[in-house]
């Protein structure tokens, strides 16, 4: 029969204790959240988005399937278009669904600012565009978010039809090994 020393026991509880907080959870990367805000301009002199190709004989627009647009936003702190921008939304839509319900998004936030200079978060997905809130993945990211991953919730807090102005309130939630 083989003996129970002190060491065997320690070594026991040492093994147990990790695996319990690596099956609790205990184990897994960081988890953040930022929020930020597009300002978004789809009309006028200051336009950031703007379609650049579409089906022949049909309007360009948000509600036209195959319309294709690309976004070049400033992404601020707060909804006030006059924050502090801390970054530029780049990227392209797509109208993806025949009732133009839903749009397939792939934009790079591309930072500026002093403490994620240089670095990137890449968010893709289909956005269904008639909805308040609409949840997208965040699929990389490099500098500061090399290997983030995680989701975005895009929720639209005003919108101005004279000048197709919206202003895009972003809630990212990320996990970063």
């Amino acid at each position: 029969m083989a003996t129970i020393t002190p060491n065997k026991i320690i070594s026991f509880t040492i093994l147990l204790f990790i695996t319990i907080n690596i099956a609790n959870g205990q184990a897994q990367p960081n988890q953040s959240t930022l929020v930020f805000y597009l300002q978004d301009v789809g009309k006028g002199p200051k336009s950031t988005v703007s379609p650049v190709i579409g089906i022949n004989g049909k309007v360009w627009s948000y509600n036209t399937f195959g319309t294709i647009f690309v976004v070049d936003d400033p992404v601020t702190i707060s909804p006030s278009s006059y924050s502090t921008q801390i970054g530029r939304a780049q990227g392209i839509i797509t109208v993806t669904s025949q009732d133009g319900a839903n749009v397939n998004i792939v934009l790079s936030i591309v930072f500026n600012n002093a403490q994620y200079a240089g670095s990137t978060l890449e968010i893709q997905g289909t956005s269904h565009q008639r909805d308040n809130l609409r949840e997208l993945g965040v699929v990389s990211g490099t500098g500061r978010f090399r290997f983030a991953r995680g989701f975005v919730v895009f929720e639209t807090i005003s919108y101005d039809p004279t000048y197709s102005q919206s202003v895009i309130r972003l809630t990212v939630t990320l996990a970063i090994p």
